[in-house]
């Protein structure tokens, strides 16, 4: 977790230095939270990076150790009683609505036997297909279409899967705060303020990234320009 005043206060700071002007907490959550979900999104694609790399080992486990750490902060699993309670689709109780805060479905087990997860046609071709690549009980398959988790088991029949294993989209994050003689000030109630769920090491690239966002919204060339370059050289440094 990254405090969130902590890194509100070191906006602040480099935006005053040189009197750039007054970033609003609604405007510091706005950038914060497009912040946020940038970061998150890079770990897939640097995850899809390392993956391409030649291994000889399970590729989740090649993966750099700190950004398997930061990714694994939002792996997530929906068991089969939490399976039951999910939002059905198309009138089949087995045919499930993904919830809207995953955001990447990891592995989808039935039975304790995973999934083969195929794109549409795939799963359409398999389905139709000869008794060789047919689905059973003990060689499932799922696809993802519409927002809907569909698995077949035996007799092309939708089966209801026991486990799914997922990364969550990360809480939208809120600077909470009350006004006093027209300031405001720091709301700490877990009612009006959301931490950053984003991995410790990432409050500098907070930072960067949001006076970015504030410099190029207050049309302060210099101050987007630097806080880019402190960016650029924080990841640099972070991948090396």
């Amino acid at each position: 977790m990254v405090n969130i005043d902590t890194v509100y206060q070191k906006v602040l700071a480099f935006a005053n230095k040189e009197q750039r002007g007054y970033i609003t907490p609604q405007e510091f959550n706005l950038f914060a939270n497009q912040a946020q979900d940038e970061i998150f999104e890079q770990y897939f694609y640097d995850r899809t990076g390392e993956a391409k790399k030649p291994t000889n080992s399970h590729i989740f486990i090649d993966i750099d150790q700190t950004l398997e750490e930061k990714i694994r902060l939002f792996e997530r699993v929906f068991g089969a009683n939490a399976i039951v309670g999910l939002v059905s689709a198309g009138g089949n109780s087995s045919i499930k609505l993904i919830p809207n805060d995953v955001y990447r479905i990891n592995k989808v087990e039935f039975n304790n036997i995973d999934c083969e997860l195929l794109s549409t046609n795939d799963f359409n071709s398999f389905r139709g297909g000869g008794p060789l690549v047919r689905p059973s009980n003990s060689r499932p398959i799922a696809n993802i279409r519409n927002n809907q988790l569909r698995v077949v088991g035996n007799n092309n029949n939708f089966v209801l899967p026991t486990g799914i294993f997922y990364f969550k989209k990360p809480e939208k994050v809120s600077w909470g705060y009350f006004v006093v003689g027209g300031k405001a000030l720091f709301d700490s109630s877990t009612t009006k303020t959301t931490h950053f769920e984003l991995h410790p090491s990432e409050e500098a690239e907070l930072v960067y990234k949001i006076l970015k966002y504030a410099g190029i919204s207050m049309k302060q060339g210099s101050l987007a320009s630097a806080s880019q370059g402190m960016e650029v050289s924080q990841i640099t440094q972070e991948k090396q």
